[in-house]
């Protein structure tokens, strides 16, 4: 039968201690200076790395649109 190894309390703190919650980086954007998560689209802008991938105003008007009907 095997020996079971101590578990001291530093230990358990020694790997507890990467369990803690890390709050979100946030990049600030070069044009409109807003802020949103890293390696995500700004929603506000539609832009990710500097291109347009999403036209906000036209998806914001087909919302509404969509709404009305």
């Amino acid at each position: 039968m095997v020996i079971r190894m101590r578990h001291t309390r530093a230990h358990t703190g020694n790997r507890r201690s990467h369990h803690a919650i890390k709050g979100k980086t946030l990049t600030a954007d070069k044009d409109t200076k807003s802020t949103h998560v890293r390696h995500r689209l700004d929603l506000k802008t539609g832009k990710y790395r500097g291109k347009q991938i999403i036209d906000v105003v036209k998806k914001l008007v087909s919302k509404k649109e969509k709404k009305d009907a």
